[in-house]
């Protein structure tokens, strides 16, 4: 059962995962009051992961998921009785990313037809029953580029419309100091009877919402001199102007220190002979698989699901969950419980929204909020 703090505005979240979009809305100021996660081990390594973060950051708040059935299980009047006990309140924010197997162009692209794609169309029939005063989606950007799902997808835009006004917009995460390339869409609505119309109507293009920018680090992929492709094994120098917290590099643990940071020596063991991996180039990305990261450039989409393998730049290992997590964005607080599978603990880091990106996002939202909703 939720409780929550008056001072904060409340966040329902869905397809909670690991909760790094939920760390992201609540460094900014929100209050998570209700989560939704279906995988058993997905809702532990949320609790120990959420739960070892807050406790660094002086909260003794233990992170639980709330509700752990299916989400298409889950009635909204069911909902409302678990993340406000004492009755709905006036404001209130939905936010969740829903599966994109269906819509990725490494899964299967079944589109809205596929089991995890209808996930999306019952994230915006919530919406609609619960009412929230804001919502937020984060997607790939598949939903919105094959002409089917696009087209369908306006369909479901069209509905949320008549009670929602709508932006979305593409995101980076390299462009918020995140050693990544990841695009995502993110979508906001805020209900209509909480804002003015001239808001919207005065918006240059309909784009009302000020999605963030983080001037020191736009358009990063193009800006910079990032390391070539060389052979593996070179020692190289950092190329100049290239800032190192963009850089992969600056996510790797020493050898000396694998043992003392948390979920650092977790790494899956290398069954290719070594001669083989060697002849690997150190920034060699363009490959289905066995990709080897440069040190100085930043990483492809931090995606190890399908047997994708994220190779060290200069060892001859893969990456740790450690790595993989601050590749993330993930704090090095959040720790990952032992028992669980490596494997489980990979999908879960690969399906996460950086954390940084998230709480970009989440921290335009609330200055909008006060600036321009009537809360």
């Amino acid at each position: 059962m939720s409780s929550h703090n008056e001072n904060k505005i409340p966040i329902l979240s869905f397809y909670s995962g690991g909760g790094f979009l939920d760390m992201g809305f609540e460094q900014a100021g929100f209050e998570i009051v209700w989560t939704n996660e279906y995988d058993k081990d997905f809702v532990q390594l949320h609790s120990a992961g959420i739960t070892s973060w807050r406790k660094s950051q002086g909260n003794g708040i233990k992170a639980e998921i709330f509700n752990t059935k299916s989400i298409t299980e889950v009635s909204s009047k069911d909902i409302l009785k678990e993340a406000f006990p004492k009755g709905k309140p006036e404001n209130f924010g939905m936010i969740g990313g829903p599966p994109c197997q269906d819509f990725s162009m490494n899964g299967s692209l079944k589109g809205f037809g596929g089991d995890r794609g209808k996930l999306t169309i019952l994230y915006f029939d919530k919406i609609l029953e619960l009412k929230p005063t804001f919502f937020v989606m984060e997607n790939v950007t598949g939903l919105t580029k094959r002409k089917d799902t696009k087209e369908y997808l306006q369909k479901l835009l069209k509905r949320v419309e008549k009670e929602y006004y709508l932006d979305y917009e593409k995101l980076n995460s390299l462009n918020y100091g995140v050693p990544q390339h990841r695009e995502r869409v993110f979508f906001v609505g805020i209900r209509k009877a909480c804002i003015r119309k001239e808001v919207i109507e005065k918006a240059p293009f309909g784009k009302w919402f000020p999605f963030p920018v983080n001037e020191k680090y736009q358009n990063s992929a193009t800006k910079y001199n990032w390391g070539n492709q060389v052979p593996f094994g070179r020692k190289l120098k950092k190329p100049e102007g290239v800032p190192y917290e963009l850089c992969v590099e600056s996510c790797l643990i020493p050898e000396n220190k694998l043992n003392k940071i948390p979920n650092a020596n977790e790494f899956f063991t290398l069954y290719k002979p070594v001669n083989q991996l060697m002849q690997i180039d150190e920034g060699e990305t363009n490959r289905p698989s066995f990709k080897r990261l440069h040190r100085y450039k930043y990483s492809p989409t931090a995606c190890y699901g399908n047997n994708e393998v994220h190779l060290h730049p200069y060892l001859n290992r893969r990456l740790s969950a450690r790595e993989a997590l601050r590749i993330q964005g993930v704090p090095d607080e959040y720790v990952l419980p032992i028992e669980v599978s490596l494997s489980k603990k990979f999908k879960m880091i690969g399906n996460g929204v950086p954390v940084p990106l998230a709480r970009a996002v989440a921290q335009s939202l609330i200055n909008f909020l006060i600036a321009k909703v009537k809360l």
